[in-house]
């Protein structure tokens, strides 16, 4: 089972739960079942200045990845890296995109997720191959939801 640390900064709230099942999943479609995987949830205000030295951009972002999967492992567990996710920005682009902001912060964690394990969007063929991965393992999630719905509404009735 993966290790996946979630650390919400101080004054936010998000379901921390759903973000360690959906990095689990996410982890073990790519056969990382015993990864480390550490999750920030942060602010604009967090996330401007590690964009701005880390990729040169000096405003928010949306989503950034830190991948340390150079061969360093603790034990027989493999650590990914960090992913670091505004909420601020994410609640945005989804009033923008027509959806919640639940579902754009998974979005943006397979995106992050994608990112520590090599994949990019720099060319155009890559950026497909980013995109059609990450839409089978967005559908894959989905299918996970009303998986658990469905057990969910079993066990009560």
């Amino acid at each position: 089972m993966p290790v996946v640390d979630v650390t919400l900064t101080e004054g936010g709230h998000f379901e921390e739960e759903q973000i360690r099942r959906d990095a689990a999943q996410v982890l073990a479609a790519f056969d990382l079942g015993d990864a480390e995987l550490s999750v920030l949830l942060t602010d604009d205000a967090t996330i401007h200045p590690l964009n701005a030295r880390w990729r040169g951009k000096d405003r928010p972002t949306d989503v950034l990845s830190f991948a340390q999967r150079e061969g360093e492992t603790i034990g027989q567990r493999e650590v990914l890296g960090d992913v670091v996710i505004s909420l601020q920005t994410a609640a945005r682009q989804a009033a923008e995109r027509g959806h919640d902001t639940e579902h754009e912060v998974r979005v943006l964690l397979v995106h992050g997720i994608c990112h520590l394990l090599g994949y990019d969007h720099e060319e155009d063929d890559e950026a497909e191959e980013m995109e059609a991965i990450e839409r089978d393992l967005l559908d894959d999630l989905a299918r996970a939801d009303v998986q658990s719905d469905g057990a969910r509404e079993d066990s009560a009735g």
